[in-house]
């Protein structure tokens, strides 16, 4: 008896970016802040987008959420999650689409938080915008979102100034788990934290994405902190994707000599030590 295998397909990718371009306004006409770029995201992966300032990973990361205003432009390309043509979605449609399919944790937690509302208030408006009304059902899943972010349920009365930093962080992000979306993009998220902070916040947010399946589009300057934390590390120079591929590779083995001098630019834990000062002896 001939026992025939048959390969199984590979399934489609999460989110599917093909040749975005992004261009902004000015007077002096369009300048390409982001050039034909591609890369898939898989269910539940952590792909990392790293560069240094102005080099268009933030820009990347707004194109997917539709979160451009003018005079920044998509030009070109397309986004396709799960299926959805994401660059097509307009008005109520693209509003409903946000925060249910994918959201946004950006770098300062107190700027995208509203200081004169509290916690509650603020988890009311986001469910209230997506059609949730019943007040003790937003009581109850405010409550389990703030637990699942390591925050106790009684600080929902709170307002965010009697949070430290890492706290308002945490709110965000359960801010971002609201509605269960499939993608979060992760823009700078620790950057104003302190190391030990940094860790105990991707940690948490391992643990929730490992326990949830979403997937993470993490951006950020810190090549060390992405080599521990994700799936694959995309290179981004002047607007283009230069390389991609696991963090073992890139740390290793890195093929475009902008991605060596990132690596370089990293400060050793343990430098090289100092040849001994010579002590000039005192002339008679």
């Amino acid at each position: 008896m001939t026992v025939v295998q048959m390969n199984q397909a590979k399934p489609l990718p999460l989110l599917n970016v093909r040749d975005l371009c992004v261009d902004y306004a000015s007077r002096a006409g369009l300048k390409r802040a982001v050039d034909r770029v591609s890369f898939t995201l898989d269910a539940n992966e952590v792909l990392g987008l790293a560069g240094e300032s102005g080099s268009g990973k933030s820009t990347v990361a707004f194109a997917i959420a539709r979160l451009h205003h003018p005079p920044a432009f998509i030009t070109g390309g397309s986004v396709t999650l799960d299926g959805t043509d994401v660059l097509a979605l307009k008005g109520e449609t693209l509003r409903q689409w946000r925060w249910r399919d994918v959201s946004v944790v950006l770098q300062s937690a107190m700027n995208a938080l509203n200081p004169l509302l509290t916690v509650q208030a603020q988890f009311t408006d986001l469910f209230k915008a997506h059609g949730i009304r019943n007040k003790a059902e937003i009581r109850e899943r405010s409550a389990e979102l703030l637990r699942m972010v390591g925050i106790e349920p009684d600080r929902l009365l709170d307002y965010p100034h009697r949070f430290s930093g890492g706290m308002r962080q945490r709110l965000v992000i359960a801010m971002a788990l609201a509605l269960g979306p499939k993608l979060i993009i992760m823009d700078e998220p620790t950057t104003a934290l302190d190391v030990v902070v940094q860790r105990e916040l991707l940690e948490e947010v391992t643990a929730l994405r490992q326990r949830l399946g979403f997937s993470i589009l993490f951006i950020t300057h810190d090549l060390a902190l992405m080599s521990q934390f994700c799936d694959r590390i995309g290179i981004m120079l002047n607007g283009e994707l230069v390389e991609m591929g696991p963090p073992l590779q890139m740390v290793e083995a890195p093929m475009h000599p902008y991605t060596r001098k990132l690596w370089n630019a990293i400060p050793p834990l343990h430098p090289p030590r100092m040849p001994p000062r010579r002590v000039l002896e005192n002339t008679p």
